[in-house]
């Protein structure tokens, strides 16, 4: 397949792309290559991808133009959009920066669908749109029309534009709700880059809602298997799908999943995992819950792991030993 992966100088996009050239596809990255976090991360990630198969544009989604011309020229089978401004704190400082990347942007990259004839959108939606939600583990079937950030509200108005364009054009698009990504080459901003970083360097770490929080932190490897395994399973248009019940079933070709891994850890336990691997306490501060933070997340899985055998395998120790073992590597400790 010919497929681009937006986002591609990204934590999940660089690896989504290695994986799919290791299946023998011809893969087209885009990145705008912003400075929301060390823009040489992101460039020494795209140094890492070596194959003849992979062509890369720094250009944004807001570039109409120059997104549309790179739609026409590659003629995509597939679109992966990860491309995205992430952060919620982040979202509550510099909205206009959200609307433009997460919204304007990802219109862009429906039009431009809609117009060349792609046969599969797959994009990044977040656990973050169950917001205020207080059932447990967070269902694709649930409600989800209460946002507790900025940055969620974008990400079902994702879900919303896809459904739109599913329904007017009969484009397939499928949107994964990603629950706590980690692992090596992981983003800067994350609490287990923050925390390492910070324990390595003798500083203390900031501890939220004084550490009565859970997260179903997902490993980056068992991400990246759930979102290839799709590519071959677009949703298809189904009159009996209908569902009031079930917001992630529609006439349309379109589809929801949750993609974590179903077991959420407290982060007094994630925090002393990372202790442990490293041989040293932490320093900690404790500080009240933060604007637009989730007390929990935990995902249901049942709809991926049905369609596609999703089963994430890769423990919370190994996951933190491999990115530990990364973060020394990489900043020569």
């Amino acid at each position: 397949m010919k497929i681009l992966v937006t986002g591609a100088a990204g934590f999940i996009g660089f690896f989504v792309s290695k994986k799919l050239l290791d299946l023998g596809h011809k893969v087209t990255g885009i990145d705008n290559l912003n400075d929301y976090y060390d823009v040489e991360l992101k460039n020494n990630r795209l140094k890492n991808i070596h194959s003849d198969n992979f062509n890369f544009f720094n250009i944004d989604l807001v570039d109409a133009p120059s997104l549309n011309s790179i739609f026409l020229n590659k003629k995509f089978d597939c679109v992966i959009n990860l491309a995205a401004q992430a952060g919620v704190r982040y979202s509550l400082e510099n909205p206009h920066t959200y609307i433009n990347s997460n919204i304007v942007g990802f219109s862009n990259i429906l039009e431009a669908c809609r117009h060349n004839n792609v046969k599969h959108l797959i994009y990044a939606s977040s656990s973050s749109v169950y917001g205020m939600n207080k059932s447990v583990p967070f269902s694709v079937k649930d409600n989800v029309d209460h946002p507790a950030s900025l940055y969620a509200a974008t990400k079902k108005s994702n879900e919303l534009l896809a459904h739109s364009y599913s329904h007017l054009y009969n484009i397939p698009t499928t949107g994964l709700r990603f629950f706590t990504v980690y692992g090596p080459w992981g983003r800067p901003d994350m609490a287990y880059f923050l925390f390492t970083k910070a324990i390595l360097e003798g500083n203390p770490i900031k501890v939220f809602n004084k550490g009565d929080m859970k997260r179903d932190f997902t490993y980056i490897d068992d991400i990246v298997f759930g979102i290839t395994s799709l590519l071959d399973k677009p949703a298809k248009s189904d009159q009996n799908l209908n569902s009031p019940s079930n917001p992630s079933l529609s006439s349309a070709p379109y589809a929801l999943y949750n993609i974590g891994n179903n077991n959420p850890v407290e982060l007094g336990k994630f925090i002393e995992t990372i202790e442990d691997i490293l041989g040293i306490e932490a320093k900690k501060e404790y500080y009240e819950m933060q604007p637009g933070d989730m007390k929990e997340t935990f995902a249901d899985i049942d709809e991926l792991s049905n369609l596609t055998g999703y089963k994430p395998s890769t423990s919370l120790r190994d996951g933190l030993e491999n990115f530990i073992d990364w973060y020394k590597d990489y900043y020569s400790i």
